[in-house]
């Protein structure tokens, strides 16, 4: 079974270990490595990667190590791939750089 880590209890999101396909089931763990939840990919999803912990509406915050690092710009889905497809960032702001 792939894995993930959700690094604090506020995460909406966790960082997968491990590449995975559609259906894959995801343990997703705290970094005390206790076993939180089990999510299913809703697609493929590179190492590294974030996967959605619940689902997260157009607009509203994208939370990792328990702070925000973005903004949904559609709805996603539990169980979805979060990346520049679907996040907007709130740290680097391409018209500020």
């Amino acid at each position: 079974m792939a894995r993930a880590i959700a690094m604090d209890p506020r995460d909406n999101v966790a960082t997968l270990l491990s590449e995975v396909d559609r259906g894959d089931s995801v343990e997703v763990r705290s970094k005390g490595g206790e076993l939180l939840e089990v999510v299913k990919a809703n697609g493929p999803i590179p190492f590294g990667h974030k996967i959605a912990l619940r689902d997260i509406g157009e607009g509203e915050k994208v939370v990792k190590y328990g702070e925000v690092i973005g903004r949904a710009t559609r709805p996603i889905a539990k169980g979805d791939h979060v990346h520049t497809h679907n996040l907007e960032s709130l740290r680097i702001r391409p018209e500020v750089v």
